[in-house]
């Protein structure tokens, strides 16, 4: 009988770990980490970046940023974004829910892999953007 019940308090506890969602890393190699203010900024002054909204497109039909392009993670592929961004220095932005979503940091990944090298990441991404009531785009 103590087997069993330590058996399902162990399989209870490994659920509960299991559906809480992982945080964003703290860092990642080639992206340079910005605020929402900071990609306010750099969006004002470089009218050639890409934004490029790593969440699903359910989620960016309900609102994004001005001017930002839906790409999910998982739908990233280098033909694509070459057709889009053939210059590897232009300045790329990727967001997408916050810093319990890995989408952009997995995005990111894979473009620096690509040899990307101006690449920004907003890490808070669309909770952050929303929490500080700035301007969304819906459709």
């Amino acid at each position: 009988m103590r087997t069993l019940i330590l058996c399902v308090v162990l399989w209870l506890s490994s659920s509960l770990v299991a559906s809480e969602k992982p945080y964003a890393p703290e860092s990642l190699p080639g992206a340079t980490i910005l605020t929402a203010e900071e990609v306010i900024s750099l969006i004002l002054a470089n009218p050639d970046l890409i934004v490029i909204d790593s969440r699903k497109k359910t989620e960016y039909i309900k609102g994004h940023i001005e001017g930002a392009i839906n790409i999910l993670n998982t739908e990233l592929l280098l033909e694509d974004l070459d057709l889009l961004v053939p210059d590897r220095t232009t300045a790329l932005l990727f967001y997408c829910n916050g810093l319990r979503c890995l989408r952009s940091s997995d995005s990111i990944t894979r473009v620096v892999g690509w040899g990307y090298t101006n690449i920004y990441w907003f890490r808070g991404g669309w909770k952050e953007w929303t929490e500080k009531r700035l301007p969304v785009v819906t459709e």
